[in-house]
């Protein structure tokens, strides 16, 4: 199998997880009886983005592979899908909890998922601006077939689309061990406890323009989530 089917598969699956669930998953909830908080539900992935993103990042920089990291985290979230399928009309704490999970570990996975393909085509030495955006469109073509496949299905409204991103993400979990490694940044020997924690670029917002840039990014951030 060649190295761009390989990231073609990654990027595909990600956004296959993601549109298993996402344009359904109200009818879901009005189904469950949980209609007016839907709006609640959403807003998990809004938290996540704005948390989760710097988090996964700093432990990808500084102590673990990122495509081991991309594998783990698929995983746990394989897992959190699976259990909120499991959820009973009505319970939306057990649905929001595992929800909750689930995007946590979920949307940093999106950036990290760029990462590893970025890293693996350096490695490889492949042009990433113009090999990389004929693979990423195959996440977007993922994302179209896994509502196809659960409108078609007709599971719309019932829980075997939460199986379906589970299986899926669990596959995504198991594949992202197989790709190629992502190793590191090392720090240097003697380094802060800063730069070990990627936080010396804080400095950076001492600058106003920076510091303005960084808040309107966040707040734009929130409102498109």
């Amino acid at each position: 199998m060649s190295l761009k089917l390989r990231l073609i598969i990654t990027q595909f699956l990600e956004f296959f997880i993601w549109g298993s669930w996402l344009i359904s998953f109200g009818n879901y909830m009005v189904r469950m009886e949980m209609g007016s908080q839907i709006g609640t539900l959403f807003a998990t992935a809004g938290i996540a983005s704005f948390i989760m993103p710097t988090i996964v990042g700093i432990i990808a920089d500084r102590w673990i592979n990122s495509e081991r990291l991309l594998g783990i985290l698929h995983l746990l979230g394989a897992g959190c899908l699976f259990i909120a399928s499991k959820a009973s009309v009505g319970d939306f704490n057990h649905l929001y909890l595992c929800m909750f999970l689930n995007a946590m570990v979920f949307m940093p996975t999106i950036g990290l998922s760029y990462s590893v393909c970025y890293s693996i085509m350096d490695n490889h030495r492949m042009n990433t601006i113009k090999d990389f955006p004929p693979i990423r469109v195959w996440g977007t073509v993922g994302f179209i077939v896994a509502m196809w496949i659960v409108n078609l299905a007709g599971w719309s409204e019932n829980s075997n689309q939460l199986l379906l991103a589970s299986g899926a993400a669990l596959f995504l979990g198991l594949y992202a061990f197989t790709l190629p490694p992502s190793p590191p940044v090392r720090t240097k020997k003697g380094s802060s406890l800063m730069a070990t924690l990627g936080l010396d670029a804080l400095v950076l917002l001492k600058e106003k323009k920076m510091a303005i840039f960084f808040l309107f990014a966040v707040c734009w951030a929130s409102v498109c989530k």
